[in-house]
């Protein structure tokens, strides 16, 4: 039976050094200085406001507030859209390309009204071919991009929120 090398023990050790000393982390949700958050202005179905909703709560002590007088910043969506967009046809006028497009347009503010994010417009954009022999399957694909765009514009808000300062 043959014994590793002294060398090859030594390499490996010194390659598991680097690796644990690269400073990998998995990606955390953003610390907030503001605990309790009320959503206002989304639709009750909005799959947007569930996901902030789902980001909110797994950041390290925060609530979603369930009215403004118990929050201590209230985020204000003016519009909340999804949408789907014809981007090409084919010549004989079947959809060959859509084009999906996600917009949160808000603003943060404080129960007393100190507005602290301005009204700001985040979007999310996304094309998918299509084909109607797989109409089923593409309806799938856009939920999961929906899905995906919703999750990134959550991260966006949860970021601004993480830079606000309270005073």
């Amino acid at each position: 039976m043959h014994r590793p090398s002294r060398r090859r023990l030594l390499g490996a050790a010194a390659l598991a050094a680097m690796l644990a000393g690269c400073g990998f982390q998995l990606r955390r949700p953003p610390e907030l200085a503001w605990k309790r958050i009320f959503l206002s202005g989304f639709s009750e179905d909005s799959a947007l406001a569930d996901e902030l909703r789902r980001q909110l709560r797994a950041s390290p002590g925060v609530t979603v507030a369930d009215t403004p007088a118990e929050a201590d910043l209230i985020v204000e969506s003016l519009q909340d859209s999804s949408e789907h967009l014809v981007a090409a046809t084919t010549s004989t006028s079947q959809i060959s390309e859509m084009t999906l497009r996600a917009r949160l347009r808000f603003r943060v503010r404080t129960p007393a009204g100190r507005e602290l994010i301005v009204p700001t417009e985040l979007a999310q954009t996304r094309d998918m071919s299509y084909s109607e022999r797989s109409a089923l399957a593409k309806q799938h694909e856009a939920a999961l991009l929906f899905r995906s765009m919703h999750a990134d514009l959550a991260m966006q808000v949860l970021r601004r929120l993480a830079a606000l300062e309270p005073s």
